[in-house]
Formats: C-alpha cells, structure tokens, sequence
C-alpha cells in the first residue's frame, strides 16, 4: 500500500523534486537487528549482513507452492508456442536481463521464447535511471504484444512499481497469464495477478536497500523458475544439461564430461559419438544409452519432442515389438 504526497497519477513521471509517494512495505521498514550496524567492526558488520541472507533462502521455500504454479504456467505457454516476458525496474529489471540472457546458452532456447523488459532499456541497466520506474503507461505499452497464451511475470519488491503494474495489467486485460514476485505479502496488486510469489524476506540491512535480500530472492525464484521450466520441457537428461551450446572450448569439454557422466562410457568413446553425431549431445546420448546409429537416435528424437527419456522409452518399446 503507498501514500501520494501529490495530486498527480502515481503512474505519471515527473521532474518535480515536491512529488513524493511513501511506500509502505515490509522492505521499507528499519530492520532491528542491525541497529547501529554503522558502530561495529566491519567483521561484525559482515556477519549481521550475511545473517540476514541466510533467512532468503527458507522464505524462499515458503513460497514455493505459488512459484510451482507459475512453472506449470511458463510451461504450459512455451508447449503452446508463446512465450514467457519479465518486466522490472532497477535491480529487479537487472536481475531479469540476467536470467533470460543466460538460458540462450544453456539451453539454446529460441530467444523469443524469454524477453526481459527492463524499465528504461539499455541505458537504465548501465546506470540507474530511478525515475524510469514511475511509469506505469511504458509498462502498458511494453506488454501490448502479450497475449492469451503467453505469460507476464513481474518483480517488484514492494509489490507495487508503477512500470511492472502498467505491464501486468494490460498483459492481463489482452488474455496473458499473469505472476508477479515480490517481498510485500499483503501487496494490493497480487490480488490483481493470477499467481504471486511472495517472499516475506522483511525489513533490507539498510532500510529500503531492496538489492539485498528482495534482489536475492527475486534472483533465486528466476533462476528456480527458468530452470524448472527447462527440465520439464525435457532439456535436461537426470541433472545434466543436453541442449547447452557449446560455442568454446570449455564448453565442448563439457559435452565430452556430460556424455561421460550419463553413459559410464570412456572419454574416447565419448568423444567419437559426439562427432559422429556432429555435436548433437543429445542424438551422441540416445546413441551411446541405447546402443543406438546416428540415424535412428536422430528419428527418435524428433519423435520425442526432443526428450532424452522419452526418445529411449519410445526406442525400447519399438524394438521389444519388432522382437
């Protein structure tokens, strides 16, 4: 809930240093335990910080029935051919970017799939742009292109940044799925939303210093998210990744030590599929599972949908009937 010190739209943006909105959000509040954090030796200061991390991660799990459901909604879009849009503002817009940016590697999804809207674009990620914020119309006008099918997700720590409830709000009236992730329980907008994660993380080290523990949160729900999503869309075999790109040499070691690791097979025999399978992980991993050819690894696959298992499962079942 907030408190307009003006007679102007909370949406709108302003120059006037006379417009004030008071948010009122357990973030916002003077946190107890580190009073006077400003008078201890900077090992005590570290350890008041980190004592306070270390209460992210159980409101985390608390949570987690509410993010389960906003996974089934992200996979449900991405199975339809939509596509999943972040919208944030500041850190949470910052920590949005990252996420998206790095599922194209490690999982060599479509970028269209995970679009990240970051309140005032490029020149707000470099450098903050507080004012960006405020305005609820660019988030409406960011999310015009959503539809039904597709899924918003936005992160505010306060549960109430004008730009992310400009975007969810019109995301919502065009038919998409909506979620918003927050540190405010009782935020008015997760009543206006489909699914809110609320993480309960309280009151920030340093009052209303939302990079900290609201920024953790939200970065541990979007990497929780977006992973969850990728293994339900069968692109992990067990805990290991089948669709990374292997674009250095690192990285096509990597492919050599995942084959290695699924199959008990030798780094040479590892080595010879993935070649023959011209870079393919997953086509070397049906091959090298199922005692399997190129070729007939590939079909299967294709048949599957691309999952390691079900490409097994559906070879399995084809040559028991052929015997």
């Amino acid at each position: 809930m907030s408190t307009a010190y003006s007679t102007k739209a909370e949406g709108s943006v302003t120059d006037s240093e006379l417009e004030a909105v008071k948010v009122a959000a357990p973030t916002e509040g003077a946190n107890p335990r580190t009073r006077d954090i400003d008078l201890r030796s900077t090992l005590d200061m570290l350890r008041l910080i980190n004592d306070e991390d270390r209460l992210v991660a159980p409101a985390v799990r608390a949570a987690l029935p509410e993010l389960a459901k906003a996974v089934d909604l992200g996979v449900s879009a991405l199975m339809a051919g939509r596509s999943i849009h972040y919208f944030g503002a500041g850190s949470s817009g910052r920590i949005a970017v990252l996420d998206a940016a790095e599922l194209l590697p490690t999982y060599t999804i479509d970028p269209r799939q995970f679009v990240a809207h970051h309140a005032g674009g490029l020149a707000a990620f470099e450098q903050a742009m507080e004012n960006v914020e405020d305005d609820e119309a660019t988030g409406a006008a960011e999310a015009l292109g959503l539809g039904a099918g597709d899924l918003a997700i936005g992160l505010s720590a306060s549960g109430r940044t004008p730009y992310v409830a400009g975007a969810l709000r019109a995301a919502g009236a065009a038919g998409a799925a909506t979620v918003l992730v927050s540190s405010n329980p009782p935020a008015p907008l997760g009543e206006q939303v489909d699914v809110h994660v609320a993480v309960a993380t309280g009151p920030e080290v340093i009052a209303g210093s939302t990079r900290m523990k609201a920024g953790t949160a939200q970065k541990l729900v979007l990497n929780t998210f977006s992973t969850a999503v990728m293994i339900r869309l069968g692109r992990t075999y067990s805990n290991l990744m089948t669709d990374v790109t292997a674009t250095n040499a690192k990285l096509r070691g990597r492919l050599v030590t995942i084959l290695e690791e699924a199959t008990g097979r030798t780094e040479e025999q590892c080595a010879r599929t993935l070649t023959a399978a011209e870079g393919d992980l997953k086509v070397a991993l049906v091959c090298l599972l199922a005692d399997a050819p190129v070729g007939e690894a590939r079909i299967a696959l294709q048949a599957a949908g691309g999952g390691v298992r079900a490409a097994l499962a559906d070879l399995a079942t084809s040559r028991k009937e052929v015997s």
